[in-house]
């Protein structure tokens, strides 16, 4: 990649750092806040008790303004891809992109300072949560022909579909990252600042569409694996007993499936996976073997989803692929 790429990549992750830290500042503005006490079950808590018309509306014209500003992107870049055929430069739609990425962070900011009100007022915790389960496991998909499922194997059970989410699976996220950016307000707490970081990261990604940057395995690798961090940073947080079960269970699809796509050398990855296996062990040891199942709740989720998914694209490839552009 040329040098004005790489600048302008390192330059948007130091922004987006900057961006997430400065929204400790709202605090004075969101400070008189009282939620409604928790409900349970599928409750997001970080909602204001009062909504009126007006924050509503602000929220949801934000939201889909954004939407389909990514979406336009993407659709422009895709008909007129024989213009981007150069992955090694800036073209103008990514400065289009990031410019518009930072208009909305902008935007959210005076949004949640003067509203405090996000999707979450009027949708169940389950629809952001879940819109985002689907993308990871959607990268699983697209990446198993890559580096595999497990350990490396499974590289040709997925990779008829391959060219399909490659085209297709911009959309997809696009949607689940904006959806979930305004699902939340920007509240200060940890989990929301370090949730918020990561979004800002994923937009970027999208940014970068069409370069080498957007494709880059060690970037995309550090964007799968930073759910762990979240998940963990937000468990603890909240003081969740299941904290270990966020831990063990995306290290788990990091040492199975996420690391053999790097090049890594084998005495290397044995060595991850011996370390990953006596961390297990010692955590368990303590709290108790009957809770060791905890390690394989996320990873058996996944990769049934991943089989569900994939086994679906292929008969759906089978009974319709000639129709799909």
């Amino acid at each position: 990649m040329n040098l004005t790429l790489k600048r302008t990549w390192i330059l948007s992750i130091t922004i987006a750092f900057v961006a997430a830290i400065s929204i400790f500042s709202i605090s004075p503005a969101i400070s008189d806040i009282e939620f409604a006490p928790d409900q349970g079950f599928n409750w997001y808590f970080w909602k204001r008790p009062d909504p009126t018309f007006w924050s509503r509306i602000s929220v949801w014209v934000s939201y889909l303004t954004h939407q389909l500003f990514i979406w336009g992107v993407i659709g422009w870049a895709q008909a007129n891809r024989t213009k981007l055929r150069d992955r090694n430069k800036m073209h103008p739609i990514n400065w289009i992109a990031l410019v518009g990425t930072a208009l909305f962070v902008a935007l959210h900011y005076l949004q949640t300072a003067v509203f405090y009100d996000g999707l979450g007022q009027d949708l169940p915790v389950i629809t952001s949560q879940g819109s985002v389960i689907i993308l990871l496991v959607i990268v699983l998909l697209m990446e198993a022909p890559r580096r595999g499922l497990f350990l490396g194997v499974g590289t040709s059970w997925f990779s008829r579909i391959r060219p399909i989410l490659l085209r297709y699976h911009g959309y997809y996220f696009a949607w689940a990252v904006t959806f979930t950016y305004w699902y939340h307000p920007m509240e200060t707490t940890l989990g929301h600042v370090v949730g918020f970081m990561y979004t800002f990261l994923l937009l970027i990604q999208g940014a970068f569409i069409f370069t080498r940057v957007h494709s880059n395995k060690y970037w995309t690798f550090a964007l799968e694996g930073s759910v762990l961090v979240h998940g963990v940073i937000v468990a603890f947080v909240a003081g969740q007993e299941i904290l270990p079960m966020f831990l063990f269970g995306f290290l788990f699809l990091i040492v199975m499936t996420q690391m053999h796509g790097l090049g890594l050398s084998r005495s290397l990855r044995w060595a991850i996976g011996l370390a990953s296996v006596f961390m297990v062990l010692v955590v368990y040891s303590s709290r108790g073997w009957g809770n060791l199942n905890e390690v394989l709740r996320i990873p058996i989720i996944d990769y049934i989803l991943v089989f569900a998914f994939g086994g679906l694209l292929l008969l759906g490839q089978k009974l319709f692929g000639r129709r799909i552009p």
